[in-house]
């Protein structure tokens, strides 16, 4: 089985596929100047859809998600952008977990794992 990479900068790629498999980086807000938490996670999710189409693959086909939060009080904030993007039909596992992350404007970052659509 060939290993794909997609947008390879000096220390990672943000997606990585092998086999079937699609492994998609932290992903992070680009814009997070006086934004929430809610606006980043959309931004993140847009990312997350725009990748995963790279890849060859889109969000219903999400196996698990791991969101970090820099504050945990923001999981419902966090939610109100998740749970309207979520595929309906195909919910992933997720484990949301309070972190701190690479640097203070950053208040969300997701990494998820999913299979490469159906040929």
């Amino acid at each position: 089985m060939t290993i794909q990479r997609f947008e390879s900068g000096p220390r990672m790629s943000q997606a990585v596929t092998y086999g079937d498999m699609v492994y998609l980086a932290g992903q992070t807000a680009g814009t997070v100047e006086g934004t929430g938490v809610t606006a980043q996670t959309q931004e993140i999710l847009g990312e997350i859809d725009r990748l995963l189409a790279l890849a060859g693959s889109d969000k219903s086909r999400i196996l698990t998600a791991t969101i970090y939060l820099a504050d945990i009080a923001t999981f419902s904030e966090m939610n109100a952008a998740w749970e309207p993007w979520v595929s309906p039909d195909n919910k992933p596992t997720r484990a949301t977990l309070e972190a701190k992350l690479a640097a203070p404007e950053y208040l969300v970052e997701i990494v998820v794992t999913a299979v490469k659509s159906a040929s």
